[in-house]
């Protein structure tokens, strides 16, 4: 079946982020799509005891953007290579898995306390079958939109299985599709979509 509806989420509307330095954190982000600056600006995020996850379409290698100076998607795999931090990163459609082989479509990982699973969204954008997410999952993220969003949901597998899932877009910091440049946070307060810009949270949702 694998059915959503939409339930009432507690989740916040723009605010001022709340300096969270001191926290470890997820960073994730998605659809960079080749663009060396973004990336650079996503590793500066980083800490010694930060994660790092992309919903797909990091390398944009199927549609190159040939001729514009800041697509340097071989230089972006090879800091990869070199990136001390846990990184989980699935193949996006504008990927090319001959370019950056060893990847998957989709991803199971933990970090604290969320089961999450992480694809790019182009497959199972509306619906994600029973048969992919597994039963222990709560948080989805993916991207393929360019725009942010981020929603609590009951996830039905049938009508004895059901459970609530919170669901992740973090918009996109290169060629995002709304008016904000936007990455997302998670720690052990919650769930934070961020506008780069301004530096305030545009939606969140608290664990505490």
């Amino acid at each position: 079946m694998g059915i959503w509806l939409f339930i009432d989420a507690n989740i916040n509307e723009q605010s001022e982020l709340i300096n969270k330095d001191n926290l470890m954190k997820l960073v994730v982000t998605a659809d960079l799509h080749g663009s060396y600056s973004t990336w650079l600006t996503i590793k500066d995020m980083l800490k010694p005891e930060d994660s790092l996850a992309v919903a797909g379409d990091l390398f944009g290698t199927r549609y190159p953007r040939l001729g514009e100076f800041d697509y340097q998607p071989e230089r972006i795999l090879k800091e990869i290579s070199e990136l001390k931090n846990p990184f989980y990163f699935v193949y996006g459609n504008c990927d090319s898995k001959v370019f950056s082989s060893g990847y998957k479509d989709s991803l199971v990982f933990d970090f604290m306390g969320f089961r999450i699973f992480i694809h790019h969204g182009d497959k199972y954008l509306r619906q994600i079958p029973p048969e992919i997410l597994p039963e222990d999952v709560n948080l989805v993220i993916q991207g393929h939109t360019h725009v942010f969003s981020l929603e609590k949901k009951v996830y039905i597998r049938n009508p004895d299985n059901n459970s609530k899932i919170t669901f992740l877009n973090p918009g996109s910091l290169a060629y995002p599709r709304t008016p904000f440049y936007t990455y997302a946070v998670v720690d052990s307060n919650g769930i934070n979509i961020i506008d780069i810009k301004t530096a305030t949270s545009l939606k969140s949702i608290s664990t505490i």
